[in-house]
């Protein structure tokens, strides 16, 4: 590799450490905190300190480095990873147990979202207790000082985080040198903490511990990996190379020194503040400007989930999963940066209403890492299917390497199910709720996509045949959108046209039905149009379909394409779109009284999702320039 590529790589490596890494790179403010509170006065022994920073260090290496890092990272569908690209990856399999690896898939969004709630509450106030180290003054304001640093952050996305993305990469360097050198003081001092490198102590500590108490310290030891899933997530805006680049070169040994330095301080003699391990590391002197570069760390992480979230959202509503809501672009070069107004503010009430009841960190704690320890187990699970079946690894060498990962993330969500009534349920409510409404938006779009469909009667040919009769026209080149674009002369043409033609018993000049088609794949960018000439007279006018093709990953801009083909001479469509007549269709649901009343609820409940979504010609962004005719068609359910 050239010297202009490795600088390039390294780049885009500290690009995407507050990104990718700001979650998983804050755990140390309150991992080590919670592991040592289940142990007691127990919790300083040689013995235990060697054990639990052993089981820490090697779960790091096995759940992040060995699993994500060198293995999930493979599973990329054209260089996109995340929940739906495995989905989408998964959903090319014809195997036994899809449905329900798909199913358990669709769940785990709903987790990553509820998830979300808690990952900025309890990174912001564990920051912020340092307040509390510093002077017990502060005490007070630690829970309305962390309301009013996260409003700000949800307040602000609305603006765009262009600006402050640029920062996001030398700050998050900082504070993982910061968190190295506070790993060596301590180090140097206690210099036998290097034995908890030895994974036998972790073996040791697990085997010397009664089932309960070892339970507790695995609900808190997954705190350690909480941010595992964003290495796949963002997968397709850094790439692999920088995320690894990024996670050796820095991320890990900043991290493995940390936690050993702060198992080194627990063997110290020095007094522990308020429970607080992490704070109670750093000299008098540096403990505001520790507090001001963790606040601003725990920020940046709270900031990458909150992208994270948006991008998860769009690429569920572009592959039909999830209702259409508002997106918007707040760069104009950056496809990438959106926001959702409506999830934002979902996140932010979510957000506040957690530090408001939990109040401190610990509190937060007991309720993280359920939902993490599902998608981890389930990401787990699909990985195994993908490497057997699109890999083609024997089934000896993928069980040889999956099942001991299994048997890690089962044991990670068996000693978290035990936070389920300490506040666990909340990401777990949600995510039921989410996958209930994705699972019914998703049946109430087939169901009333084949009743449209069955409306039409008119087939291409019949529509030709009208055309070359017609000896008057309108001259007007009217597009209409269609869910399913003729491809065929027997086709039947969609209902709308009909409609048009018995309004005013004439046909437009020229015709042109625009279908969007979402894909499967991340980008589709060669294809990006399909068009059928079926009909096309210099002065009988033209009948054309046009396929315009998008990936889960792309925001389908119609109007934008439409303008790149009026520029084509084959193509008539008037090069200014204010000449443009743009028609399309909105439903109006009726349920039939004879329906069975589960069926009629879920029914009720998806006219419900309808009514409160975002319209076809609004999600397609027509309209703003454009003259559009809305056609109200009657569904009987």
């Amino acid at each position: 590799m050239s010297l202009a590529n490795w600088k390039k790589h390294i780049i885009v490596s500290i690009a995407t450490l507050g990104v990718v890494y700001g979650d998983i790179g804050t755990s140390p403010l309150y991992a080590i905190k919670e592991i040592n509170n289940h142990l007691g006065t127990n919790g300083r022994s040689l013995e235990n300190v060697l054990g639990y920073i052993s089981l820490v260090i090697w779960t790091l290496i096995i759940v992040i480095t060995i699993k994500y890092i060198i293995l999930v990272l493979r599973a990329d569908n054209n260089g996109e990873g995340g929940v739906f690209a495995l989905f989408a990856l998964l959903s090319r399999l014809k195997i036994k147990g899809l449905a329900l690896a798909s199913f358990l898939l669709l769940l785990s969004v709903g987790f990553l979202l509820g998830d979300g709630i808690i990952t900025p509450a309890i990174s912001v106030i564990s920051a912020i207790e340092g307040l509390g180290i510093v002077t017990t003054a502060f005490k007070p304001y630690i829970v309305p000082i962390t309301v009013i640093i996260l409003s700000i952050l949800f307040l602000i996305q609305k603006k765009g985080t262009a600006k402050i993305g640029i920062m996001f990469g030398p700050i998050i360097v900082v504070w993982f040198l910061s968190l190295s050198l506070l790993g060596v003081s301590q180090i140097i001092n206690h210099p036998e903490i290097f034995l908890a490198l030895n994974p036998i102590q972790a073996i040791q500590f697990i085997l010397n511990n009664d089932l309960h108490l070892l339970l507790l310290v695995l609900g808190s030891v997954i705190l350690v990996v909480t941010g595992g899933e964003a290495l796949y997530a963002d997968m397709g805006h850094f790439g692999k190379k920088s995320i690894r680049l990024s996670w050796f070169g820095l991320v890990f040994p900043a991290l493995i020194i940390n936690y050993l330095g702060q198992g080194a301080f627990l063997l110290s003699d020095q007094p522990l503040i308020n429970h607080n391990v992490f704070y109670s590391m750093v000299p008098t002197w540096g403990l505001i400007p520790m507090v001001i570069l963790a606040t601003l760390a725990t920020i940046i992480a709270s900031q990458a989930l909150i992208t994270g979230a948006f991008s998860l959202i769009t690429q569920g509503i572009h592959l039909g999963y999830i209702p259409r809501m508002k997106i918007i672009h707040t760069h104009q070069e950056h496809a990438g940066q959106i926001y959702v107004p409506f999830v934002n503010f979902c996140l932010l009430i979510g957000c506040l209403l957690l530090v408001i009841l939990f109040q401190t960190s610990s509190n937060l704690a007991s309720a993280y890492g359920l939902a993490v320890a599902y998608v981890m187990f389930v990401t787990t699970l699909s990985i195994f299917l993908v490497a057997r079946h699109l890999w083609q690894w024997s089934l000896i060498k993928t069980s040889l390497v999956f099942i001991p990962l299994l048997i890690i993330d089962l044991s990670l969500l068996i000693s978290n199910s035990f936070k389920f009534f300490s506040g666990g349920y909340i990401p777990l409510v949600m995510g039921v709720i989410i996958l209930l409404i994705m699972k019914i938006w998703y049946w109430g779009k087939r169901i009333t996509r084949s009743k449209y469909h069955k409306y039409s009667s008119m087939t291409m040919k019949q529509l030709i045949d009208f055309k070359q009769k017609s000896a008057i026209q309108i001259p007007k080149s009217f597009i209409i959108m269609t869910p399913y674009g003729p491809k065929k002369l027997n086709h039947k043409i969609v209902l709308l046209a009909q409609i048009l033609i018995d309004r005013y018993g004439l046909i437009a000049k020229h015709l042109t039905f625009v279908t969007v088609v979402m894909h499967d794949v991340p980008y589709f960018q060669n294809k990006r149009f399909q068009i059928i000439r079926f009909f096309d007279h210099p002065e009988k006018g033209s009948i054309t379909s046009i396929r315009i093709n998008y990936g889960f990953m792309e925001n389908p801009r119609v109007e934008r394409e439409l303008l790149k083909l009026a520029d084509r001479n084959d193509i008539h469509i008037d090069l200014d779109k204010k000449q443009w007549f743009v028609h399309v269709t909105t439903m109006r649901f009726f349920i039939s009284p004879q329906t069975k009343f589960l069926k009629k609820m879920k029914m009720r409940f998806y006219q419900l999702i309808y009514k409160n979504s975002l319209s076809s010609d609004q999600y397609f962004d027509l309209g703003k320039d454009t003259k559009l005719s809305i056609e109200v068609l009657p569904v009987k359910l």
